[in-house]
């Protein structure tokens, strides 16, 4: 069959077939009386398999040591294939993303468009202090896409960096929310930290619903931290994991002063006084923790929590009794 028929019957044009056999991928085995290209139907085979090992990836040259090598080993080079192709996607999906990303920004012309490229890149740059100003530089004139700020909260490992893109997730508004709530079911527990961490500083109803929901948590850390922060918000929800906290010696302080603020409220500072007091009658609890229970009446008002100090300050351990009769006087003092 000469190469024309070749070419058309097989889809690989003329030009192609000559390049196959300058490299010696397929030569034809045969000549007519007036010289020209004569392929058998092993020739043609053969082309067919050349074209099908391209069409899975592979160069020329892999193509000619699978045909004929004895001792090539397939399962290697498929090995190799995936990979490259495993590679070759990730990197599709990377530009994929970074385009989304700028289109979701609603540039207005290139200049906008480059800015936000280099907001972009300077938010996945390795210094940290890079890292930081596009961070800083967010804002209103060179808005960063909210789901390119989500993912630098998310896996940000400088604290000093995370505070500058909590600061600037939180001028975005709530659109982050969504995705901070898929990152508190995360299964790295750093990831949830963060997650938690940042929806602390959205100062929105929707925000405060989030950490209502975190209350119940399955990560301790995201329960203290949604704690913390619905106490400064009002939320008397976080009355029990506050209380926890004093007894567990976790951010007492900061879970005392967060019970404090809830105990503007006379119906929450009964059930403030009343929790503490249930939880220093428990058998069970350590006198450190008794200690730091007793500390927590000092700024609950409310006759629950004065009859409560009266009591301690007669109760078995001295530095209880000592405690609830020091805070006694500076109550009476006021």
């Amino acid at each position: 069959m000469l190469i024309g028929d070749v070419a058309r019957r097989s889809g690989v044009s003329a030009r192609m077939l000559r390049h196959y056999e300058s490299l010696g991928l397929v030569r034809p085995t045969g000549r007519t009386e007036a010289g020209y290209r004569a392929y058998s139907s092993e020739d043609i085979r053969r082309i067919f398999h050349v074209e099908s090992l391209r069409s899975l990836g592979l160069s020329l040259r892999e193509v000619g040591r699978a045909l004929d090598d004895p001792g090539f080993r397939p399962s290697e080079l498929v090995a190799d294939l995936i990979r490259q192709t495993r590679e070759r996607i990730a990197g599709e999906m990377e530009l994929l993303t970074r385009l989304r990303r700028i289109g979701a920004a609603g540039p207005a012309d290139w200049e906008d468009v480059l800015q936000t490229v280099a907001l972009l890149q300077g938010l996945g740059a390795e210094s940290a202090g890079r890292r930081q100003r596009a961070a800083l530089s967010s804002g209103e004139e060179s808005p960063v896409p909210v789901e390119a700020l989500v993912e630098a909260v998310l896996n940000e490992t400088d604290p000093n960096v995370a505070g500058a893109l909590r600061w600037a997730l939180e001028r975005s508004g709530e659109g982050g929310l969504t995705l901070l709530a898929e990152g508190l079911g995360s299964p790295t527990a750093e990831v949830r930290k963060r997650a938690v961490q940042a929806i602390t500083e959205i100062p929105s109803g929707e925000a405060t619903t989030l950490l209502r929901n975190a209350l119940t948590n399955p990560d301790l850390v995201v329960r203290r931290y949604a704690a913390l922060a619905l106490g400064a918000r009002g939320v008397a929800d976080a009355v029990p994991t506050l209380i926890d906290m004093i007894v567990e010696g976790a951010n007492d302080v900061d879970a005392a002063d967060a019970l404090s603020a809830l105990a503007a409220d006379p119906a929450s500072a009964d059930e403030i006084a009343t929790g503490l007091v249930g939880r220093l009658a428990h058998g069970t609890v350590e006198p450190s923790a008794r200690r730091r229970l007793t500390q927590a009446l000092a700024d609950i008002p409310g006759t629950t929590a004065s009859r409560a100090l009266a009591d301690l300050s007669h109760d078995e351990d001295r530095a209880v009794a000592l405690t609830a009769t020091y805070i006694r006087k500076l109550r009476d003092a006021r």
